[in-house]
């Protein structure tokens, strides 16, 4: 496929077990996953691959390598008040995903401004692809271990490569956190936000998340500060070289 932007990456995720689910379910009690991964999986994923705060990765198309099939476990999760709980976790299962994304320079980190170098960061994140991620990889939770591994979007034989459209209905798309606000309403707060994706020919196309039809404000939020010096820089600079 034709790259549409000069910083993209391509890659594919795999993993026996997955579990993407809307955060409230993760409060307590028996979790159930989506059939497919959200958009903050995805954006998770990938900075656990590479990630600094100079920029911001946005997840262009996921394609769905395997039938979806699921599979029920028995649980014993930590209760709140001690002790141990039954719960019963749906999980997906034999995951394959080919991931496009690329990233954009953080607008809320003005103090970062001159690690804007774009070829250098692009670089770092193939090479961090190539090896398999900087940090380890989960498909959702902490149980379920992913591997990251280089691979060309749209390549290779998918499950519902012929399957001309199926939706899933209103599902959560991610949080957007006071340091990636992209709207006056964002600013200083948390916001979760919603969409109802549509997988056609086993690709789903993201929409941003500005584009978002159904978003909600959860609550208050600052940005933590990076420092200003030229010290504080030098060192993020540093870093992100010798990674």
């Amino acid at each position: 496929m034709k790259t549409k932007y000069p910083n993209e990456v391509e890659f594919q995720v795999t993993g026996d077990y997955a579990l993407f689910s809307d955060p409230v379910m993760r409060l307590g009690g028996e979790k159930c996953s989506y059939q497919v991964p959200t958009y903050e999986a995805l954006k998770g994923i990938l900075s656990s691959v590479y990630w600094k705060p100079t920029l911001i990765w946005v997840i262009d198309a996921v394609r769905v390598m395997n039938v979806i099939q699921m599979e029920v476990k028995g649980i014993r999760p930590i209760k709140y008040q001690g002790g141990n709980d039954l719960s019963y976790y749906t999980y997906l299962k034999d995951c394959a995903y080919q991931v496009r994304a690329h990233f954009e320079w953080n607008e809320n980190r003005p103090e970062l401004k001159n690690d804007r170098n774009e070829n250098k960061h692009h670089e770092i994140a193939k090479r961090m692809i190539r090896k398999g991620g900087r940090r380890d990889i989960f498909l959702g939770t902490r149980e379920c271990q992913g591997y990251v591994e280089p691979c060309t979007f749209g390549e290779g034989k998918g499950a519902y490569d012929s399957r001309k459209e199926l939706a899933f209905g209103p599902m959560y798309h991610g949080i957007t956190y006071a340091d990636e606000a992209y709207s006056e309403s964002t600013k200083g707060k948390m916001t979760v936000r919603f969409w109802t994706p549509v997988m056609r020919n086993g690709i789903i196309e993201f929409i941003r998340p500005e584009e978002c039809p159904l978003q909600k404000t959860i609550r208050e939020m600052g940005i933590k500060s990076f420092g200003e010096t030229t010290d504080n820089f030098s060192g993020l600079q540093e870093f992100g070289e010798v990674c």
